[in-house]
């Protein structure tokens, strides 16, 4: 016989099964479908009762965003959540403008269509022919859309810069200004530098006030994708591994990372208010009257790139409004121990090495298992072509069992390690204390 528990991030329900087939294959997918507590496979993972129930009610409701006038109630969350979140950040009176979007992919790339905007006006009618050869910078270690949006907004991936990191995988201040002054000097314009408050792999936050400082120094406009460590700033133990994220003149931040909130929610935050309107308005007279009878600031439609646009904000809102911020400050603050109670497990364990020294700042945890036969190895070109091949195979081996996954990633000249991202609050110690056990397991004959 075996069992399988059914999470949310409330409660679970564990009825017994037949070890059959067909169970194993219904295992199977509810691992996959990423709501278990030992799914650790992704950044967003896990299930909020309340935010389901919000999902479920915005698609009953089943309107659009473009104006207030089809959505008064959800344009006006729309607007208090946004100020609130502006707050957080640090902007005074939450001042400033924002929008949810589909993904922080797309927040990255408002924000660099912003700053061009901002830089040069003229390119909104004339193109880019009328602007001359424009730089972004960003880490080494940040996420792949900074370069999707250049290619998207015609500036080119060649002109995505990217800019060293030290050993803990934060960008290093002085290789950025060197970089800004080489691309100056060849008659290029940087626009954008873009800090990553979190990144995928490490986890890392970039140190933000001297990015600031550099960003102030030259003229450019500073972004913080805090996709995956936004949340953090919910948290007074951990909020301070965001100092100086006030100071960005945008923000990328996804609820549904790691506060939980059911897939689709990002926020695009802009500190200058207006400006997304300009950059993006198209005054379509038969949407945007200019005669309607309430504040036409409510219409939020002519700010976006898309016409339709999804009711993202509710579940956050409701949320919210059922747990409070001491309630995602709980939810942020138990998965960051989790994450701390296996880095202490395994850093010292045998069979197990660290990709970098030091606990992580955020919940990745990132590391190698070592099987038996590779332990009496030395440390040479050999041992690192066999290392790479065990991440994947014990992880299509939890595949095949249904048991859990995680992550594996090869980074720079570090062969394929595992990266524990724990996201869902459901998860325990006992789920942590399987997972080890379970990669032993299924990797000890490797």
């Amino acid at each position: 016989m075996s069992t399988m528990r059914f999470y949310t991030q409330q409660t679970y329900y564990q009825p017994v099964m037949e070890k059959d087939p067909p169970w194993r294959f219904c295992r199977m997918l509810w691992i996959f479908c990423c709501r278990h507590p030992r799914y650790f496979n992704q950044l967003s993972t896990g299930l909020d009762m309340v935010g389901l129930a919000a999902d479920w009610l915005t698609s009953t409701a089943n309107t659009n965003m473009f104006t207030y006038e089809i959505a008064p109630v959800f344009v006006l969350l729309e607007y208090v959540t946004l100020k609130k979140m502006r707050e957080i950040i640090g902007w005074p009176g939450g001042s400033g403008d924002g929008i949810f979007s589909p993904g922080g992919a797309i927040s990255n790339m408002y924000a660099m269509l912003i700053a061009r905007f901002k830089m040069f006006p003229e390119v909104k009618e004339q193109g880019m022919a009328a602007v001359p050869r424009l730089i972004a910078f960003t880490s080494e270690h940040s996420h792949f859309s900074l370069k999707k949006g250049a290619a998207a907004l015609g500036i080119g991936t060649d002109s995505v810069i990217l800019i060293k990191c030290d050993e803990r995988g934060k960008m290093i201040p002085s290789d950025l200004e060197r970089r800004i002054l080489e691309a100056k000097q060849k008659g290029f314009v940087p626009f954008l530098v873009s800090a990553t408050a979190g990144t995928t792999v490490y986890g890392a936050f970039d140190p933000l006030l001297a990015v600031a400082d550099i960003c102030k120094k030259y003229k450019i406009w500073m972004h913080v994708d805090a996709a995956w460590g936004g949340g953090l700033l919910m948290s007074q133990k951990h909020k301070w591994k965001l100092s100086g994220v006030e100071r960005a003149n945008s923000v990328t931040w996804n609820p549904h990372k790691m506060m939980g909130v059911p897939l689709q929610c990002s926020a695009l935050l802009v500190r200058e208010e207006g400006l997304m309107q300009s950059c993006n308005q198209m005054h379509a007279s038969y949407l945007f009257q200019q005669d309607k009878h309430y504040d036409l600031s409510y219409d939020t439609g002519d700010k976006a790139l898309q016409c339709g646009r999804h009711v993202d904000v509710f579940k956050l809102w409701l949320m919210w409004r059922a747990k409070g911020t001491t309630g995602f400050e709980a939810h942020i603050d138990k998965c960051l121990e989790l994450a701390e109670y296996l880095y202490n497990i395994i850093k010292n364990r045998e069979g197990y090495e660290m990709v970098f020294d030091g606990k992580p700042q955020h919940t990745n945890v990132c590391f190698w298992y070592v099987p038996p036969s590779l332990r009496v190895l030395e440390d040479n070109e050999e041992r690192m072509s066999r290392l790479s091949k065990v991440a994947p195979v014990i992880k299509a081996r939890m595949m095949e069992y249904g048991t859990t996954m995680v992550s594996y990633q090869p980074l720079g000249d570090k062969v394929n390690f595992f990266r524990m991202v724990i996201s869902n609050p459901a998860a325990t110690h006992q789920d942590i204390d399987f997972l080890i056990e379970e990669i032993e397991r299924l990797g000890q004959d490797l």
